[in-house]
């Protein structure tokens, strides 16, 4: 916010103030001995830039005094020279007041030490420290009445430490060193508080996999176990919802958290690069999602799409994708089950968060295509068009009933960077409690309502820092608590802008990190892949859940600033599911000999699927059909974990191999797995070879016929009572007869004198 007016008012308070100290110099030189600091010294001390000793400031307790209380400050010095330091003490000063938030920002980028800023030590308070070695540190406490600090008006002042002392070889007192810090004067509770909405984010990154074991439950699989420790005792998750429990916060939850924390309360893997093992962390699990009911039961709860899908990366690069967009309808829808499933409670899924706040009118199509009204902005990126001299309401009517809620994006990133230590979150603390009563001094009578949307995923460091910040404002002496619907439900402010930032505003840093292009052609390939393997499932909805929720991770926000790690997730989904649809496949076939006109040809299907497959069509192509017909193709159903064979009638027209494929098909004509090729070698009987074996059998048949013949004419000739075979007496032999010599005659032979028709 330009704040020129603010600027003036506090550099005249500040050449009043220096005027005044220089008279003083120049008319009472005993005040440099009063303040323990001769003229030609300290104003060395105040033209040199480095300071031999650091000043941590580690707590201001209260963070805003009241008028009948006192004021402790603590913290630590620590020489930082190579020689011991004499004679040290450390006192409290009271610098000049700070009118404006942007006063308040160049105060706080202010280095070195300035006696304008830091003002006149306030006597009687002070803590002797003596001497400081080399490199050692002391810890200090000064307490102070709050009248004993002479604060003026309702406001900010900068509040110091310093710390007077020799140096080796010197024989008067200078500052060594300095420290600043902003102490809120609030004297009566405001008529008209400032409402203040903060968001508190459960959001982690992706966990969970696509992959589930083959069982009735299907177990599911995890990447790492890295959430089971943000979720653990002392763990960043577990501290973000310690720390809400006494805060009043709106809690932003990615559904996917949820779903993903519930699956470990029963059982779960986890990768290990070498296969999987099982996961342990079920009482923890159990623990924080109890935890969390226990809190939406006292907190507003807003959902976000499952997984916090990319919006940004989706307008700038995916709304062109086929079915890109259908994703985040879906993911509006689940994170509703979500939430009331494992919560037992109806979230608010009215609200998109762009990443940063930053939008531009892509982004807000792509956030309101799925349901959303509201959507959160930043100041820092729907900039005022006008200088106004206080911070508008955060409510914003944009057109088409969409509500753009605009968060503060100096209180948004008060808490970022690195907040380790207590000299950093008692820094950022007061600033953040001075920063909200600026906004609430700057038109007291006018109320107005606040949002603060901090990161997605604050450290556990930021997040104490967080909670630090609005315990500062327990008092609800100028701010008061505000649910995120009421603050879009707010009466916008006339004069602030309702403009959407072209796309040419949008941050370069922000477009580098997002999903590009061929990352939504990708998830929409495998999407197409899962579709086509569904169809052929007895139990489709054991593909689609895992899946599906997988295809709505590949878009997270969480992906940011991971572009590797982006791309190897959707690989794995793509490989797991091509692994799934190679269980179901043609038992390869060695070369076929066939003989004849005709024969049957198996062809087995395998399914190593839990689960049967149907509605798939095999089908035996031959490479020359004018030399082997294959047949007709089968609709063939083959139940799970078995294999199953199919036979084809095929009919041969010529000799010689023949290469033949054999590939599944789904229902709308698509190839379903890998071909399987073999060779046919068809050996067909010619014409020529049937005319020589019919000769030959009708040669057989007539010389029959003739020897037949033959023997009947003979039969006839020799009449009567012949003794022979043919013979009419059936009487008994005389016995004067010779006997038949059958070793050297056969019945059948020819008698004396007869010849042999061969």
């Amino acid at each position: 916010m330009a704040e020129a007016a603010g600027f003036q008012a506090t550099e005249r308070p500040r050449r009043r103030w220096l005027h005044s100290a220089v008279a003083a110099l120049v008319a009472v030189p005993v005040l440099a001995t009063a303040w323990q600091l001769p003229q030609a010294p300290a104003a060395r001390a105040e033209t040199t830039g480095s300071q031999p000793v650091d000043i941590a400031i580690n707590s201001v307790s209260p963070s805003a005094p009241t008028k009948d209380g006192k004021v402790t400050v603590s913290g630590t010095v620590t020489n930082d020279t190579t020689a011991s330091l004499s004679s040290l003490q450390v006192g409290l000063r009271r610098g000049a007041e700070i009118t404006s938030r942007s006063a308040l920002a160049h105060a706080a980028g202010r280095g070195g030490f300035s006696p304008q800023a830091v003002g006149q030590e306030v006597k009687g308070h002070e803590q002797e420290i003596g001497t400081l070695g080399a490199g050692a540190h002391q810890p200090f406490t000064l307490e102070v009445p709050a009248k004993d600090l002479h604060l003026g008006r309702d406001g900010v002042y900068e509040l110091g430490v310093s710390l007077t002392g020799r140096k080796p070889r010197t024989t008067y007192d200078q500052v060594l060193g300095t420290q600043t810090t902003f102490l809120p004067w609030k004297t009566s509770d405001a008529a008209k508080k400032t409402q203040l909405t903060y968001l508190w984010p459960l959001i982690s990154t992706t966990h969970l996999t696509a992959e589930t074991d083959a069982n009735l439950t299907q177990t599911p699989v995890f990447r790492d176990d890295e959430l089971a420790k943000e979720i653990a005792p002392g763990g960043r998750l577990q501290q973000m919802v310690s720390l809400a429990k006494k805060l009043p916060v709106t809690l932003v939850i990615d559904p996917d958290l949820l779903a993903s924390v519930d699956a470990m309360r029963k059982d779960y893997k986890v990768e290990t690069g070498h296969g999987t093992v099982e996961g342990k962390h079920q009482k923890v699990a159990n623990e924080w999602l109890d935890d969390v009911e226990g809190l939406a039961k006292s907190h507003e709860v807003v959902a976000l799409p499952f997984a916090d899908p990319d919006l940004a990366s989706l307008a700038h690069h995916g709304r062109n994708v086929p079915s890109a967009l259908g994703h985040l309808g879906a993911a509006t829808d689940l994170a509703n089950t979500t939430v009331d499933t494992v919560l037992h409670v109806k979230p608010k899924t009215d609200f998109a968060w762009p990443v940063d706040g930053a939008v531009d009118p892509s982004i807000v199509d792509v956030a309101t295509s799925a349901g959303a009204h509201n959507v959160i902005a930043r100041s820092d990126s729907m900039r005022e068009s006008t200088s106004l001299p206080y911070t508008p309401t955060a409510a914003r009517p944009i057109g088409g009933g969409t509500t753009a809620v605009v968060a503060d994006d100096t209180l948004s990133t008060a808490f970022e960077g690195d907040m380790s230590t207590k000299e950093a979150i008692s820094r950022a603390s007061q600033d953040f409690a001075a920063q909200t009563l600026l906004i609430s001094l700057q038109d007291p009578a006018r109320q107005r309502s606040i949002v603060v949307a901090p990161s997605r995923t604050p450290s556990t460091d930021q997040a104490k820092a967080m909670a630090a910040g609005l315990k500062a404002l327990s008092g609800d002496r100028w701010t008061e608590a505000l649910s995120l619907e009421d603050a879009s439900k707010a009466s916008p402010d006339p004069s602030a802008t309702r403009h959407v930032p072209g796309r040419r505003s949008y941050p370069a840093s922000l477009s580098r990190s997002e999903l590009p292009t061929e990352a939504f052609q990708d998830i929409q390939s495998i999407q197409s892949s899962v579709t086509a393997f569904k169809a052929v499932l007895s139990s489709p909805e054991r593909v689609e859940t895992p899946f599906g929720n997988a295809m709505m991770r590949a878009m997270s926000t969480q992906w940011r600033g991971d572009p590797e790690g982006a791309t190897r997730f959707r690989a794995s989904v793509r490989d797991y599911l091509n692994g799934l649809t190679h269980k179901v496949s043609l038992i390869q076939k060695s070369n076929a000999t066939l003989s004849g006109r005709s024969a049957t040809i198996p062809v087995t299907v395998q399914n190593n699927l839990v689960q049967d497959v149907k509605g798939l069509r095999l089908v035996m192509k031959s490479s020359q059909p004018n030399r082997l017909d294959t047949g007709k193709s089968q609709v063939i159903t083959v139940t799970g974990g078995h294999s199953q064979s199919f036979k084809f009638d095929t009919t041969a027209h010529a000799n010689g191999p023949v290469r033949v494929t054999a590939r599944l098909y789904t229902a709308d004509g698509k190839p379903y797995g890998r071909p399987m090729n073999f060779v046919v070698n068809v050996t067909e009987i010619t014409s020529a070879v049937m005319l020589v074996i019919a000769g030959g059998v009708l040669l057989l048949v007539l010389a029959g016929v003739r020897i037949y013949l033959k023997r009947k004419r003979r039969g006839a000739d020799e009449g009567p009572g012949d003794d022979g075979n043919g013979g009419a007496d059936e009487g008994p032999a005389h016995p004067s007869d010779p006997t038949p010599d059958t070793g050297s005659r056969t019945t059948d032979g020819p008698g004396p004198g007869e010849k042999v028709d061969r």
